[in-house]
């Protein structure tokens, strides 16, 4: 009778997505995006400066509309810049979250709470928006790191996002350019605050993408078994 036994063969280990490139891509996006928006800011500061010209707003009513200073015209061209920055800035976060959210799925076996349609849709459906792309974030690390705290970032980043969101002059405001040009000369201290928490949320964002980034490549790389070693938040 032979008294050995045959150890058990390990499953094997997950197939994981690559994170890293499209991480960094991630993070330059967030990187530029929070700094255009930062000199979009300058420019807001210039404008509420400079003050209004005697002739009054850009945009005079009933579709009239005066020639812009040379401010105003520069304001304009920052502020497309700024825009197309934020809406590449958003696709790459997109396919950066789709890959690490496949990854989750992988490590942990579960199904996400929320399916692919929410993805994408999660950020602009009114009142779901409030706490779905955060949920989707936070349920991806708890797969791939299970017992381990969510990042402090992650909290910092989404409080900073809803600030921008809703105050009517961040990231989805109504308003258009010439718009916010008057709101610069008469009213500027709510867009001095969209603006800072804009910044501070693309600056808590590179922090979030660092974070899940890092635990997910410990298990690419099979450094860390799943489960093991908690890594400090961010």
């Amino acid at each position: 009778m032979n008294d050995h036994t045959t150890p058990p063969i390990p499953a094997p280990a997950p197939a994981l997505r690559p994170v890293r490139g499209m991480a960094r891509l991630a993070v330059i996006s967030l990187a530029l995006a929070g700094a255009l928006w930062a000199v979009r800011a300058v420019w807001e500061i210039r404008l509420a400066v400079t003050g209004e010209p005697a002739s009054g707003p850009p945009d005079q009513g009933e579709g009239v509309h005066r020639p812009l200073t040379s401010l105003e015209n520069s304001y304009h061209l920052v502020s497309a810049v700024g825009g197309a920055a934020v809406l590449i800035c958003a696709i790459v976060f997109l396919l950066w979250l789709d890959n690490v959210r496949d990854n989750a799925r992988a490590l942990s076996g579960h199904k996400p709470r929320y399916s692919g349609f929410w993805l994408y849709a999660g950020w602009l459906i009114p009142i779901a928006n409030l706490w779905i792309p955060r949920s989707i974030i936070a349920d991806a690390h708890q797969d791939s790191a299970p017992g381990q705290r969510l990042p402090v970032s992650l909290n910092v980043w989404w409080g900073l996002w809803l600030i921008g969101l809703f105050s009517g002059v961040g990231l989805m405001y109504g308003d258009d350019t010439d718009q916010l040009i008057a709101r610069a000369y008469t009213d500027p201290w709510m867009l001095f605050v969209s603006d800072a928490a804009v910044i501070g949320a693309a600056a808590a964002g590179i922090l979030v993408v660092r974070a899940l980034t890092a635990v997910q490549e410990r298990h690419l790389h099979g450094t860390v078994p799943y489960g093991d070693s908690p890594v400090h938040p961010a």
